[in-house]
């Protein structure tokens, strides 16, 4: 068995964002994900951004309006403002999770245990490891 055979990442390397997750975005006001309103939000564009210095040489803020400029900054504003919020949820549900945990006398050893024992049991219902078992034991 592959341990990677049943995985499917939730991104889309093609598109560069799988639509399906998008609903979860607050500012999308629950559309679904076949919505017209995620194709005109501008997220599903398949442009290529720029990195590092070519961004600086690509982006030529002198060429934006005093209008592009001063959207681009609302925008900036308002995705900085929903990672902050997503940062503080996460925090209240690693909290949540942890309590949770403390509750069930979930230990940090035990799922260290677990972890180990469940690793070891990938490793060894492995073809390579198998084959390598009986080649050995000959």
């Amino acid at each position: 068995m592959d341990l990677y055979e049943d995985y499917k990442s939730p991104f889309d390397f093609d598109t560069g964002v799988n639509k399906n997750y998008l609903y979860l975005l607050p500012s999308m006001t629950f559309s679904p994900p076949e919505s017209p309103v995620l194709k005109n939000s501008g997220l599903l564009k398949n442009e290529a951004i720029p990195e590092g210095e070519d961004a600086v040489a690509a982006i030529n803020v002198e060429a934006l309006s005093e209008e592009e400029q001063e959207e681009l900054r609302r925008e900036l504003a308002k995705v900085e403002e929903e990672i902050q919020t997503l940062s503080q949820v996460l925090a209240a549900k690693e909290k949540h999770l942890a309590e949770i945990k403390r509750k069930l006398g979930i230990t940090s050893l035990q799922e260290l245990k677990q972890n180990i024992s469940k690793g070891w049991q990938d490793v060894t219902s492995t073809n390579a490891y198998k084959k390598t078992s009986e080649t050995l034991s000959q």
